[in-house]
């Protein structure tokens, strides 16, 4: 059943009176203010995209020849930009990274529950068995050598 909240009758029928209604086609003018605004508004949005494309060739004729003329220099100042950009960006994650790592630990070591701090218990687990496991096997090889 359809709750009464969330039913929404079909566009065009009355439920008052439990008929079909139509509905009334828009006048001529609306569509025609319509029609006008949407023609304006594509027309100057063409035009505008016509002179950003001009505006782009020129500025990229005029600059073309700077660009090979400066090229010796505009390069490694580039690369340079460029490296240092990355080192600040680097440095700035890895400074995050360590933060938080400390903020993890210092949270385990404070008793609270970290998130991960299971799978770290886990792993802890599973380290120290496998390090019994070589170090008894270890001493029964060492053990076997010595009796031979």
């Amino acid at each position: 059943m359809a709750d009464e909240g969330y039913y929404q009758p079909l566009s065009g029928y009355n439920n008052q009176h439990n008929t079909n209604v139509q509905q009334q086609p828009p006048a001529k003018s609306t569509q025609l203010v319509k029609a006008a605004t949407a023609v304006t508004a594509g027309s100057s949005l063409l035009i505008l995209s016509g002179l950003v494309l001009t505006g782009t060739v020129i500025a990229l004729t005029v600059i073309t020849p700077l660009f090979v003329i400066f090229s010796p220099v505009l390069v490694p100042a580039v690369v340079i930009v460029a490296l240092l950009t990355l080192g600040f960006f680097a440095s700035g994650g890895f400074g995050v990274a360590a933060v938080t790592v400390l903020a993890w630990n210092y949270t385990y070591v404070t008793g609270k529950q970290p998130p991960g701090v299971d799978r770290l218990d886990t792993a802890r687990q599973n380290l120290i068995n496998k390090a019994r496991e070589i170090r008894d096997y270890s001493q029964q090889q060492i053990s076997g050598t010595q009796n031979s």
